[in-house]
């Protein structure tokens, strides 16, 4: 169980780390994975397969980190499309 939570600390880290020329949402695809991947490794070890959990987890974290930056992508561009139409009607 410890050696699975050390190597996950330092997959996690080793992933953040690497989202340096990546745009946000794959950087929020990339971290929820990775989250998920942590989070259902420790379920899963409890439940009796780490590899089964964190394999679960890094789909499902992933998906959602996918869809936040998806959410967030959309939020910015219709806050700049109203700044725009703002400066334009000055």
């Amino acid at each position: 169980m410890t050696k699975i939570v050390i190597a996950l600390v330092v997959i996690i880290s080793l992933a953040l780390l690497g989202c340096a020329g990546m745009s946000q949402t794959e950087q929020r695809t990339l971290s929820g994975g990775a989250i998920g991947a942590a989070g259902g490794a420790i379920i899963g070890a409890i439940a009796g397969s780490a590899g089964l959990g964190a394999a679960i987890g890094g789909a499902v974290g992933a998906g959602g980190g996918y869809l936040y930056g998806k959410h967030k992508e959309s939020e910015q561009s219709a806050y700049q499309q109203g700044y725009d139409a703002g400066r334009q009607s000055q």
